[in-house]
């Protein structure tokens, strides 16, 4: 069962941060690996050091009063709702307080956008943690990597490399994904979602 708040614990200050991806050298730097890109840059911002845990590799920190954990999830991308079910409970985080970084077809490369809730879009890597945590209602951040690919080759498309063009625009993208992520611990969804969602 997912750990709910009780009225003598207060976990409203963990928050479980989750980039999706692919692990193995296959997989690095794909499309479909966007997830993976986003957080490892967050925790390189915050100094923080990965180490390789049950379902996943996880790195602790804090903004502010806020205790963040850290996910990459080892499951591969189809299995990702396990790590997130563990990690949640094992740091009796609420599914308020999570935050799942993805890649998203439907979005041009680079562009952003932030949701409460809403469907997984065909995307495995969602539908397992919908699946896994009996809810869709989790806060994503989904990242633009385009889908101009030809019928037929979107699996391709996702496990291939971005332009170098697509990868510098992605480069100056990272610090504003990192203070979306602080200001959703901090301020938010709604608020997060209100100021962000508008740029």
């Amino acid at each position: 069962m997912l750990h709910r708040k009780t009225e003598t614990e207060d976990n409203s200050m963990k928050y479980l941060i989750v980039g999706l991806g692919n692990i193995g050298s296959k997989y690095q730097g794909t499309r479909h690996n966007i997830g993976f890109r986003l957080i490892d840059a967050f925790a390189k911002k915050q100094g923080v050091e990965w180490m390789d845990k049950r379902y996943g590799a996880i790195a602790q920190t804090r903004v502010k009063n806020a205790e963040l954990t850290l996910l990459k999830p080892s499951t591969y991308m189809n299995l990702s709702g396990q790590a997130v079910r563990y990690w949640a409970q094992h740091e009796k985080i609420p599914v308020e307080n999570i935050l799942v970084l993805v890649d998203d077809l439907s979005l041009p490369v680079g562009k952003i956008r932030m949701r409460g809730s809403g469907s997984d879009g065909g995307h495995n890597g969602l539908k397992n943690i919908a699946s896994c945590m009996m809810t869709q209602n989790y806060a994503r951040i989904k990242f633009g990597i385009g889908n101009d690919f030809p019928k037929g080759t979107q699996i391709d498309f996702v496990l291939g490399q971005f332009t170098d063009e697509d990868d510098k625009l992605i480069e100056e993208k990272l610090d504003y994904v990192g203070e979306m992520i602080k200001s959703f611990c901090l301020q938010g969804l709604d608020r997060t979602m209100n100021q962000y969602n508008k740029k």
